[in-house]
């Protein structure tokens, strides 16, 4: 059984709500590059790491960002009302523990805790959560936040300990959204071995928000074909999409069909190595694959994922088997990479 890693372990640790992402980009490119020939971050944020080969051009990508706060309000005793960064129940929100991010270099830690009128007093939560009734209690003052450099504007990550349940390759944590799908390239890019296409292994920005490192990324590499690495929802009730059953290869989402050619290459590679497949067809959500696909003249894309439940929490759970399963099978596409799509 695999057990989690400490790259892994401290990729799920850093803080990155979207638009903050470098603590995420400075692991990253401490453990890719050895692995690659050339490592740039381009104007977005975005770290792009190739490795040189011959044609055809691969981009993988996957996104350092994940869901958070920032700071809307702050009352006279110190009550801070926030904006969502990034699609997140409110009803997840209540009683969380954050960490305010803020003066010029992340120093003078403060944390805070995420509630309303009610639970503040110990009363019952009777009605429905909304994001406008809730606010960060720090124990501080408008005025003395003021002093350690708290303001509107502020952005604050979601805090959750990382770590096993039943099994060891059972997980919890925050940010496995994509955390996982940043670990998998980062094992692809080791695993390698001997000559490749070229590669662009990318790790993008604000996908949470609008798929923004995407778009730029695919515009200046133009890759050939592309393949994002995310995350998708179990779908239990309907008995699909489980953790524990392989990874998954998006067919639709809200927005998107991915490309027919690739999907039936990845399915007859996965079929060869003995590689699980379980099909995400969604009415919710996209992922990077979007932008890429309608960069430039087009791109053609899809998704490789894997299965979490409580997404878009600080409470997500993972198979790690499943990791494993999809950095396998995206080193087998890369043995041999598709000509055409």
């Amino acid at each position: 059984m695999m057990q989690m890693d400490k790259i892994l372990n401290d990729l799920i640790h850093a803080h990155g709500v979207s638009g903050s992402e470098e603590d995420v980009r400075d692991i990253i490119e401490k453990e890719i590059k050895p692995h690659v020939s050339s490592i740039q971050i381009d104007k977005m944020g975005n770290l792009i790491a190739i490795k040189k080969g011959p044609k055809p051009s691969v981009m993988l990508a996957a996104h350092m960002d994940e869901i958070g706060l920032v700071v809307k309000s702050i009352g006279d005793e110190g009550r801070m009302h926030f904006s969502a960064v990034g699609g997140i129940d409110p009803a997840t929100l209540l009683g969380q523990r954050v960490h305010v991010k803020h003066g010029s270099d992340g120093r003078d830690v403060l944390h805070g805790v995420i509630t309303n009128e009610e639970l503040i007093d110990g009363n019952d939560v009777s009605r429905k959560i909304k994001i406008s009734d809730l606010f960060i209690d720090t124990g501080l003052n408008k005025e003395e936040l003021a002093k350690r450099g708290v303001h509107v504007g502020t952005f604050v990550d979601l805090e959750q300990d990382s770590g096993v349940l039943g099994r060891d390759n059972i997980i919890y944590g925050k940010s496995l959204d994509d955390r996982l799908g940043c670990y998998i390239l980062l094992e692809v890019a080791k695993r390698l071995r001997g000559k490749t296409s070229e590669i662009a292994f990318v790790f993008t920005v604000q996908e949470e928000i609008g798929l923004y490192g995407a778009i730029t990324s695919a515009y200046e590499l133009n890759p050939d074909w592309a393949i994002a690495v995310d995350v998708m929802n179990t779908y239990e009730s309907k008995d699909l999409r489980k953790i524990g059953k392989g990874p998954c290869l998006t067919i639709k989402d809200s927005l998107m069909i991915t490309n027919k050619a690739m999907n039936k290459w990845i399915l007859e590679t996965a079929q060869e190595n003995k590689i699980p497949i379980q099909f995400d067809v969604s009415d919710l959500g996209t992922t990077d694959a979007l932008n890429i696909s309608i960069s430039k003249g087009g791109v053609p894309a899809t998704v490789i994922g894997v299965a979490i439940k409580n997404i878009h929490s600080t409470a997500s759970i993972c198979d790690l088997e499943d990791v494993e399963q999809a950095i396998l099978l995206i080193v087998e596409l890369l043995k041999n990479p598709l000509k055409k799509a």
